[in-house]
């Protein structure tokens, strides 16, 4: 079956999700639900779900419990749901664009994320960013690129892992200006940022974990990701006003294991929808420079359906495998 017809397929599921009636299991949610944050804590992934977390859980009536499962890129999550033979709502986690990526790039992929997950709620997107440390010799974007340029394997940068956006977009750069650079993976926000700070990385490519210390004056902002600067940092050029030509905030949401009863996923999303949306999670969302996304199961469905031709198209240009 083409990556085409499965997106038909998915986004009849969807549809037929959102026309179902909702009506939960009875008694749902009746005991503490799990919520899998595939990053270590402290990062901005973390703190934004574990808010959405504590609202939610007031709406639903039961415990929403956090548990950090990092490593592999942030996909320790989707293993957990695809092994999982049937969703029954208590059971839920953030997929990370990786978790849709890193299939199309195995030759042998241990999920399909368009069989093996119930799409609940889409929520945001993230600010990215590079920066190095303040007392280092580049003061903007062009002088970090031309020192990488003239030093072929000298700049290592970190990101959260293989495969993931950072990562990625990273590599895109150095291909399109010629840049030898080293990778090196890290497990979260937190070992990136002290591996830049103590000088082991020259460079910290990552979400917005390292605004503070930006502010700070630790850490200097070369460029951010996003279509327009960010309002917290205006004076900072964004990759397409320095002539490069990527815009990418890598947008996440909560799914559960596949065949999850359409009642369950309806108290779910309505559960973590007004969380998303209480005043109390945009304080934090603007702590972490991040936007509101929403996309309710349907829309979730169908975006993951898109995002799978998109990626697949982009993993064959670049030539991408991992195995």
């Amino acid at each position: 079956m083409t990556i085409t017809t499965k997106r038909r397929a998915l986004l009849a599921a969807g549809g037929a999700l959102l026309a179902a009636p909702a009506v939960a299991q009875a008694g749902f949610p009746n005991r503490p639900i799990r919520l899998i944050v595939p990053w270590p804590p402290g990062g901005s992934t973390d703190g934004q779900l574990r808010s959405l977390a504590d609202l939610a859980q007031r709406k639903l009536g039961q415990p929403v419990i956090i548990e950090n499962r990092s490593g592999v890129s942030g996909t320790l999550g989707a293993q957990m749901m695809a092994a999982e033979a049937r969703g029954d709502g208590y059971l839920v986690g953030q997929l990370p664009i990786t978790a849709f990526r890193l299939p199309l790039m195995s030759s042998r992929p241990q999920w399909d994320p368009l069989k093996d997950f119930s799409y609940v709620i889409h929520l945001t997107g993230y600010l990215f960013g590079v920066v190095v440390k303040a007392d280092s010799p580049w003061q903007n974007w062009q002088e970090f690129v031309a020192y990488a340029k003239a030093n072929p394997g000298k700049v290592a940068y970190g990101t959260p892992g293989v495969g993931s956006t950072l990562h990625i977009t990273m590599e895109r750069i150095a291909a399109e200006q010629g840049i030898d650079w080293l990778h090196v993976p890290f497990r979260g926000g937190a070992d990136n940022l002290q591996a830049v700070l103590s000088g082991q990385t020259q460079a910290m490519a990552d979400s917005s974990s390292w605004a503070t210390l930006v502010e700070s004056g630790q850490l200097r902002l070369l460029t951010t990701w996003g279509a327009e600067r960010a309002k917290r940092f205006p004076d900072v050029p964004t990759l397409q006003e320095v002539g490069i030509n990527i815009v990418s905030a890598s947008p996440y949401g909560l799914a559960g294991p596949k065949g999850m009863d359409p009642g369950v996923m309806r108290a779910l999303h309505d559960g973590f929808k007004e969380a998303l949306m209480s005043p109390t999670h945009a304080e934090v969302l603007a702590r972490y420079d991040m936007p509101v996304i929403y996309k309710n199961s349907a829309d979730y469905a169908a975006f993951v359906a898109q995002t799978m031709e998109e990626e697949g198209t982009m993993i064959r240009r670049l030539g991408l495998q991992i195995n």
